[in-house]
């Protein structure tokens, strides 16, 4: 794919929508195109974050994982951003990410990542907004299981 058609998929995804044509230039350069395979794990829990994910298409299970089992929590589909709150906290994973279909995700390394939330407040703000929708559905989940071990 080309540079210039890859900078056009980017601005499909809702969070580069508005995104300079100049950053999403820097982010088509700089990512790395990476395909797994259903079932394949790609993010493990406890790692240390080094790189985001870009989901371009396939679905992603966000997997809590305890030393008896590995949990869904959440599924993830294309034109979701997967792995950057250990980017932003610069910590371990707090989740493992596995492949529930074929997968093309854009990797983004933790420069590229933050380059992007310094120079784009758009970028900023659609980071924000995953994260808020996040922490309402976490919070959701744990009532349903509260609710759940009440009955």
């Amino acid at each position: 794919m080309s540079l210039t058609e890859e900078t056009e998929s980017l601005r499909k995804v809702p969070l580069f929508a508005k995104v300079e044509e100049s950053h999403l230039k820097l982010l088509s350069f700089t990512a790395e195109r990476v395909s797994f395979m259903p079932g394949e794990v790609f993010i493990r829990q406890g790692d240390m974050g080094e790189h985001a994910f870009l989901i371009l298409n396939g679905e992603v299970e966000i997997l809590f994982e305890t030393a008896d089992e590995a949990r869904v929590f959440n599924v993830i589909r294309a034109n979701q951003m997967v792995g950057e709150i250990a980017l932003l906290r610069e910590s371990r994973r707090t989740a493992s990410c596995r492949a529930k279909s074929d997968v093309t995700c854009l990797r983004l390394s933790r420069d590229v990542f933050f380059h992007l939330i310094k120079s784009s407040p758009d970028f900023a703000i659609g980071i924000m907004r995953e994260l808020a929708y996040r922490l309402d559905y976490g919070a959701d989940k744990v009532r349903d299981i509260l609710r759940g071990q009440a009955q």
